[in-house]
């Protein structure tokens, strides 16, 4: 293994693990999971220190699903319950697959998941205005039928049907990061803040209580990778590069950006709120905090990115 090249948060998209509606069995989430980290596994032999998030949302939709359609049998299953079942599910996915690749390679590393919790601000306007599409698509009937016995809020998702809504709040501390910190200290690879980590609240006697919520996974990576004072962040993503009108005739693939460049390409409209918009904000706040460098590519190319072979690299101004 080659000296030490710094410490990286890394975070792996949940559509990752479901390649396509004909691949999403547990077996093919396992493969793909393999794919995955063995792009991990090139940068810890490359000497860096790795943190790996991930996201959940394809996983946390069947959990949800699963329990509508129980509902005649079975409790309802809260989302920070689910978002737990996911972090378990996900991580363990993780660890066998880089054990796995470690063995292969000769590396003497351990893996570890930590179940991680997010604090964030009852007051954030997210909780007023919820908007995060979740679970299964509805007729407006059985979404009428939702609001009225189970109190959902639920909106039309993109002319596609109707689906429950949730807040979206912006994470504020990680509860676990401590932990987190002595992990990588020791020299383990670290799965954690799974789905953007459990969305809780603290409440005035301290206590932590569990909310129906979604955190977005790049921003609480992004938290993650300046609380840990991380040498690179990396998101993982569906395209190589970064591109400027992104499907047009005009589309261009930027190799390498500022954040001063950043944010006049995303105050353009280059970047939309429900793919590469959220990413792009997480590396900004990352990158304006302090962050050295920000690498978003695909899996594939994660080795080569580190690199500047691949991907879009991103760096302070």
């Amino acid at each position: 293994m080659n000296a030490k090249a710094g410490m990286a948060v890394v975070a792996v998209g949940g559509n990752a693990l479901v390649i396509d509606n004909n691949r999403r069995t547990i077996p093919d989430q396992f493969e793909a999971a393999r794919n995955a980290m063995a792009s991990v596994a090139d940068m810890i032999a490359a000497g860096w220190d790795v943190v790996i998030t991930h996201g959940n949302g394809p996983q946390i939709g069947y959990i949800l699903r699963r329990s509508e359609l129980a509902l005649q049998e079975l409790h309802p299953v809260p989302m920070d319950y689910a978002g737990a079942d996911t972090q378990g599910a996900i991580g363990y996915m993780f660890q066998k697959a880089l054990r796995n690749e470690f063995r292969l390679r000769g590396i003497q590393r351990e893996v570890v998941s930590v179940i991680t919790q997010v604090r964030v601000d009852i007051e954030d306007v997210a909780f007023a205005h919820p908007s995060k599409p979740i679970g299964a698509f509805m007729d407006k009937q059985t979404a009428e039928e939702r609001v009225l016995n189970m109190d959902w809020t639920v909106g039309d998702d993109s002319g596609r049907g109707w689906r429950r809504l949730v807040p979206s709040p912006s994470p504020v501390d990680v509860i676990e990061l401590d932990c987190i910190r002595t992990l990588v200290q020791a020299g383990c690879v670290v799965v954690a803040c799974g789905g953007g980590g459990i969305p809780v609240i603290e409440k005035e006697n301290g206590a932590l209580r569990g909310v129906e919520a979604v955190i977005d996974k790049d921003r609480a990576s992004s938290l993650l990778a300046r609380k840990i004072n991380a040498d690179l962040f990396v998101i993982s993503t569906a395209v190589e590069k970064v591109a400027l009108n992104y499907g047009q005739p005009d589309q261009r693939w930027i190799d390498r950006a500022t954040v001063s460049e950043l944010k006049g390409y995303h105050a353009s409209g280059h970047f939309p709120s429900g793919s590469m918009g959220p990413k792009i904000e997480a590396m900004i706040d990352y990158l304006s905090s302090g962050g050295s460098r920000g690498i978003i590519t695909d899996p594939s190319n994660m080795a080569r990115a580190l690199y500047g072979k691949s991907g879009t690299e991103l760096v302070p101004d």
